[in-house]
């Protein structure tokens, strides 16, 4: 990852360019990144000299934090029985490695390849990986953050298979040619002791073996390696004599191959969903051979085959029968079953079906050693979207209940929000509503994989990550501390009656799939009203209660459609652009119902919405009840346009959103529509362009601002968020249109694209703030609405709320994305809202019905001064101005290039900047009311629409996206953060004594395996095996060297681990030094041989024949 982090320098500019942003575009400024006053001088001149701004550069650093969720992609499992953490690696090259709640670490492969298979160094405190490119990694575990110690390449041949026996430095890699070769852990090279395909096999086979499927070490015997190939055969090879010891050979392809703890026996499934049981003593044919799910013939033939066992595990216990574990082997006259993993234990067989394919699995059991009785106590089953642990302790194999947060993509996520520093209460509130849907019927052991160390850290202060999906439901994260547990879930579809099989067509929905997925979300933590906008063109206003009600469901329907047929040219003779009040509302209030308009001829859709609102009473559980239910409707067979803006305030009790068409206001607490207006007549007399528009085309969707990317080669998951014209991207800017938006010369469409509700001048000879809607366009216009409340809280459920002109429209270059408002003290001031209250409490009275409302914080309405700041961002430029004389005192061309795809302002050791993410993978700060240029890293380069729909930054330095489509990847831009995160990160590591090995008794050691010791280092040893050929491997150190040294334990392992780094070092450099020495004499031999030549036939002429 480049940095581009310009440091101290900007501190003082008031012009720079930010790298990534270069180019000369139109508008004001001198180019990409310029920051300038902009106004005059006078009034506005005074309000910049008296803030003075704490925030600098070096109060600023991009780093990734956590990731959370499901591994993305699985393809590998390990674990670590002894230091009991889990390792899961995927297609993408990442590793995850989880322990107890809290301990969860990710790392890269710096090429991207899929992890083929991992092994522990079993309570080492490391990890080897083996993935696709044949590669193999050493990852040290002993720091907070795993880093690289080795790699070692092979170049001729591919690996497919690694087997590394417990309390061992000898890992044997068995590759696609049959061959299988030994690598020392410690220095990761190559021995030169290979076993070859060709010698393993019987000289009078005529075929290849096929890829090494399997290598394991005999419990019985370390000098004995059990090889596995793909066609069927098995070698047993004795190490020490370099032969075979017996050979094995099956009609059916081998897939994975256990042994028996005594050494005695060894189990092999095969392709035909067969299960072979071996006898060492007799290895002509298997003793045993069953095929589990098959069906017995009559006639006492062979059972038909099944569907391959991929995978099967042995595993023997004291006190009963043994385990034989395996995935897949159903039957195939079955092709609808699910996936399954089967248990059998004694004459009992037990199948558990699983709702996603199977991965791998491994079986959890009490020693590492592989001669004991292995005491089986679960099985951890990696599926391709989840993660599950079944308890083998109890006869009904119950699953453990799962502590990571590995559901975030049970439906598609479809947007995120983001909150820190939130109020402490909410938390805690939120879980005891959400606690009491949880399953039952779990295991009741502990969680088994619970390793590592984790502690609370320094941070403190509650966070809270929203997340909507596509099934409608919205799920409230605790992620505070750097975790993620979930709250509580919400489910919006329930406000909405089930859509019947076949009715899709006939009905008026405009999206096919997922129609109550969740478009927006927009949450008030202090008032705790929460608002979703759904994809199907709904708006739905929440409000929480601790108590069960039973009520029906209040619901708007609202006509927003652009229906202007006529030239708009800007005239200032023209009347204003609003109706008379008093005359505005009974219109709307006519327009929001659908009962009295006349539907046309034949099939045209009008009036109706697309979905249908439940029309009973309902049963609302404690928690987040439906409030009302907004829709927009059907005009004249035109479908209504996706919300593309979002805005509540619980103070005001009014709720706003716009599309493509226009803006619609609702007051949710008299339930009645304010507004409803189409954007061109918003503006009236202050349109500044001159346009036709036309009626919209049909069934065209426009998604919020996200329209495209075509800046970057990016694969859009949602075909419905493509523009139409996403060919005109290089005069796109000539009229400041978003280029989000579709063109202005082929549709006269002026998306909503941000709304915010704020107490602030709304003209400019304003003396006092007031109730205000500011209003933002795809075009960067700026329109701001006066909100006229009632003068006390008794009249507001019966006096009506005047929405109305102020006359103020301010402009920008681009989409605008976001609002902000300062204080004279360049403070930010807080929204206006209703501090909360149980709206179904048994115990309230008169009294306590009264709202309380906080208008101005932090600081009073004395305090306010008599002017503040008004900070707008479009997807090109922010501005600052100064209200109310609306001068414009800042402006900051943020990119002429590109475009912003997420713009917050936010709060950061007590101060305040506007942060912003760029469709170039830019993360940028400013200073406000400044725009000083504070950070700008080139962190992520925009590869898919999902990242540009979930980016979001909050308060204290956070932000976070999702990374894939299972995992919310967090990230700091704070310096603060940055440097405490190694105390708030777990421990992978904790030091844990190894098992001893159970006393064998005197006759079992005498008789029951091999009496003499098997020195593995002799024997694979560079002084006895002799070096590898170089061309076969390429030792490749790894970066992360010193790091494992400041990171690994204290004490004797740190220096342990220092001096072999030291002499790994070392070795490296005299083996450069080897080959250099022998490259010079190479030289040497051949300048002399050389010389002699010349000498010899020079040697009798004389001088003058030269």
């Amino acid at each position: 990852m480049k940095k581009f982090n310009f440091r101290k320098v900007l501190d003082g500019l008031t012009a720079a360019s930010p790298v990534g942003s270069s180019g000369g575009g139109s508008g004001s400024g001198a180019g990409g990144g310029s920051v300038h006053p902009g106004g005059t001088a006078g009034a506005a001149g005074t309000p910049r000299e008296e803030i003075q701004e704490t925030l600098t550069s070096d109060y600023f650093q991009i780093c990734k934090t956590v990731r959370h969720g499901f591994p993305y992609l699985p393809t590998a499992l390990a674990f670590d029985p002894v230091q009991k953490i889990l390792a899961i690696g995927t297609r993408t090259g990442a590793i995850r490695i989880l322990g107890r709640p809290g301990v969860d670490c990710y790392c890269q492969h710096e090429s991207g390849a899929a992890v083929l298979q991992l092994q522990f160094l079993i309570n080492e405190g490391a990890l080897v990986s083996a993935c696709v490119d044949d590669a193999l990694h050493l990852w040290n575990l002993r720091q907070k953050r795993p880093a690289l110690l080795h790699s070692l390449k092979f170049n001729r041949e591919r690996i497919t298979y690694c087997h590394l026996p417990f309390q061992s430095k000898w890992l044997y890699v068995g590759t696609e040619r049959g061959n299988t070769h030994i690598v020392n852990i410690e220095s990761f090279i190559l021995s030169g002791y290979v076993i070859m395909w060709n010698k393993a096999i019987e000289l009078s086979t005529k075929t290849h073996p096929g890829p090494v499927v399997h290598l394991s070490d005999s419990p019985r015997d370390e000098g004995k390696l059990l090889i596995g190939y793909e066609n069927g055969t098995i070698v047993f090879w004795d190490l020490r004599s370099k032969r075979a010891d017996l050979r094995a050979y099956y009609d059916e392809a081998i897939h994975s191959v256990a042994w028996h703890h005594e050494g005695k026996q060894f189990m092999c499934s095969h392709s035909d969903g067969s299960l072979t049981l071996w006898n060492l003593k007799s290895p002509n044919r298997p003793f045993q051979t069953t095929i589990p799910h098959g069906k017995v013939q009559r006639d006492g033939k062979k059972p038909e085959s099944c569907k391959p066992i991929l995978k099967v595990e042995y595993k023997t216990c004291k006190n009963s029968e043994p385990f034989v574990i395996f995935s897949g082997g159903l039957s195939y006259d079955k092709p609808c079953r699910r996936p399954s993993l089967t248990i059998m234990h004694g004459k009992a067989i037990t199948v558990l079906e699983m709702d996603h394919p199977i991965v791998d699995f491994l079986t959890l059991c009490e020693t590492p050693y592989p001669n004991e009785f292995q005491e089986p106590y679960a099985v951890v089953v990696l599926l391709e979207k989840d993660l599950i642990v079944v308890d083998l302790t109890q006869s009904n194999f119950p699953i453990f209940e799962n502590p990571y947060p590995i559901d975030i993509h049970e439906s598609p996520v479809t947007c995120t929000e983001y909150f820190a520093d939130c109020p402490p209460d909410l938390i805690p509130v939120l879980y005891s509503v959400g606690a009491k849907h949880k399953k039952q019927g779990y295991s009741n052991k502990e969680w088994p994989i619970s390793g590592g160390a984790w502690n609370l850290g320094a941070q403190t202060y509650p966070e809270i990550i929203i997340t909507g999906h596509a099934d409608g439901s919205v799920k409230f994260w605790d992620a505070s501390a750097i975790t993620l547990q979930m709250l509580y879930k919400l489910k919006t579809s329930k406000v909405f009656e089930k859509q019947k099989v076949g009715e899709g067509k006939a009905t008026a929905e405009i999206v096919e799939e997922d129609p109550f997925a969740v478009q927006m979300m927009y949450w008030c933590p202090e008032s705790r009203i929460f608002c979703v906008a759904g994809v199907s063109a709904y708006v739905i206003v929440y409000r929480f209660s601790k108590h069960e009600v039973n009520t029906e469901i209040a619901s708007l329907e609202v006509r927003l459609q652009c229906e202007v047929e006529d030239i708009i040219t800007p005239e200032p003779e023209t009347n204003p652009p609003f109706p008379d009040a008093s005359s505005q509302l009974p219109s709307l209030k006519s327009l929001s119902g659908s009962t009295n308009t006349v539907a046309c001829e034949g099939t045209m859709k009008d009036s109706i919405p697309c979905l249908s609102v439940k029309a009973r009473a309902v049963r609302m559980p404690p928690g987040y009840q439906a409030d009302l239910v907004i829709q927009l409707v059907w005009v004249d067979g035109e479908p209504p346009q996706q919300i593309t803006s979002l805005a509540v305030n619980s103070a005001y009790g009014l709720v706003a959103f716009g599309n493509c068409n226009g803006l619609a206001v609702v007051d949710f607490m008299q339930k009645t529509v304010l507004l409803s207006m189409g954007t061109l007549d918003l503006y009236g007399s202050s349109d500044p362009y001159q346009r036709q528009p036309r009626s919209p085309r049909k069934s065209r969707q426009f998604a919020a601002g996200l329209t495209e990317l075509s800046d970057s080669p990016v694969s859009l998951e949602l075909e419905r968020c493509k523009s139409p014209t996403s060919e005109n991207r290089e005069n796109s800017f000539s009229r400041s249109r978003s280029s989000s938006v579709s063109s202005i010369d082929r549709d006269s469409k002026e998306a909503i694209t941000a709304l915010y509700f704020m107490e602030s001048f709304a003209r400019k000879n304003d003396s006092a703030v007031s109730s205000c809607l500011w209003v933002g366009t795809g075009l960067g216009m700026v329109i701001i609405l006066s909100l006229n409340l009632p003068a006390s809280d008794d009249l507001r459920q019966s006096e009506p709320v005047v929405v109305s002109p102020s006359g103020t429209v301010l402009t920008l270059k681009g989409a605008v994305l976001t609002f902000a408002c300062l204080d004279c003290m360049g403070t930010l001031t807080h929204r206006p809202y209703e501090v909360w209250r149980d709206p179904h409490s048994a115990d309230d009275g008169d009294k306590t019905r009264k709202r309380k409302l906080v208008m101005h914080s932090p600081s009073s309405s004395q305090d306010m001064g008599d002017h503040q700041f008004a900070v707008i961002c479009s997807e090109k430029q922010a501005k600052v101005f100064s209200l109310p004389s609306q001068t414009c005192l800042y402006v900051h061309n943020i990119t002429e290039t590109s475009f912003l795809l997420r713009a917050d302002v936010v709060t950061l050791c007590n101060s305040v900047c506007l942060a912003c993410f760029c469709a170039n993978g830019h993360i940028m700060t400013l200073s406000l009311p400044s725009l000083r240029p504070l950070l700008d890293i080139n962190y992520l380069p925009v590869t898919d629409m999902r990242i540009a729909r979930t980016f979001c930054f909050t308060n204290e330095g956070q932000a976070l996206y999702l990374s894939s489509p299972t995992e919310i990847q967090r990230l700091t831009y704070s310096q603060e953060m940055c440097d405490n995160l190694q105390d708030m990160l777990g421990d992978l590591f904790t030091p844990v004594e190894t098992p001893e090995a159970q006393n064998r008794g005197f006759l079992k050691g005498l008789f029951g395996g091999s009496g003499q010791a098997f020195d593995r280092e002799e024997l694979f040893g560079e002084a006895t095996a002799g070096k590898a050929s170089r061309s076969l491997a390429q030792h490749i150190p790894g970066s992360g060297g010193i790091e494992g040294v400041r990171g690994a334990a204290g004490g004797v392992i740190g220096d342990l681990t220092r001096a072999r780094i030291a002499l790994d070092e070392r070795g490296q450099k005299l083996g450069e030094l080897d080959e250099r020495t022998a490259s010079m004499m190479a030289s040497a031999e051949a300048f002399s041989k050389h010389a002699h030549e010349v000498m010899l036939k020079y040697k009798d002429k004389k001088w003058y024949q030269f």
